[in-house]
């Protein structure tokens, strides 16, 4: 990357930080962002190799963002940006809820077919088709490290379990009416990635 194309993504995330801010005077303090910018800094910092403002700008979101649960492909920008930042253990949890948010990334990550499983979906974005534009893949030369550690990791009996768990319950949630049943199975997915 040339320092030009540098200075042209930085000036994005500057821009994006400050219609942020301007979303917060205008609503007393709240973010609304109903356009979704709040999502888009990652996938810069990762073009920039920019570990400690990645780092410093998922900081940034989980203080002014506690409860967004966030997209599939935004969780998996900031699980590369954990991992090479050297927090491991978060970018683990943060695959997993990337995995959560769509059983299918990893596959598509990995460059293999995207099997539909007869599972509970209850959006779009947890649906095969939802990863059409998703941009990353294991031989992407600058992520050769993450691959690595990707892979091994999700080989790891601790993914292989939770995983498991995961769409096992998705699977009881597809066919399962009783809105109680339905109930103590939701709590167990939440309750299952807290625990990962």
């Amino acid at each position: 990357m040339t320092e030009k194309q540098a200075e042209k993504i930085k000036l994005k995330i500057k821009k994006i930080k400050s219609e942020l801010s301007a979303d917060k005077r205008r609503w007393g303090g709240f973010y609304d962002d109903s356009r979704g910018l709040r999502y888009l800094p990652p996938q810069y910092y990762i073009k920039l190799q920019d570990w400690s403002g990645g780092l410093r700008y998922l900081n940034w979101f989980h203080k002014n963002f506690p409860d967004d649960a966030g997209f599939p492909d935004f969780l998996f920008e900031l699980a590369i940006i954990l991992l090479k930042s050297g927090k491991i253990k978060q970018a683990e949890q943060m695959i997993f809820r990337s995995f959560c948010s769509n059983t299918y990334i990893l596959d598509k990550f990995f460059d293999k077919a995207l099997i539909p499983i007869e599972k509970y979906e209850n959006s779009n974005i947890d649906i095969p088709e939802y990863l059409v534009d998703f941009k990353y893949r294991s031989n992407n030369a600058n992520l050769s490290d993450f691959s690595c550690w990707l892979e091994e990791f999700v080989n790891s009996e601790k993914f292989k379990n939770g995983s498991q768990k995961f769409i096992e319950i998705q699977k009881l949630l597809k066919k399962e009416e009783d809105r109680e049943l339905r109930g103590i199975l939701l709590n167990q997915l939440r309750e299952l990635k807290k625990e990962f």
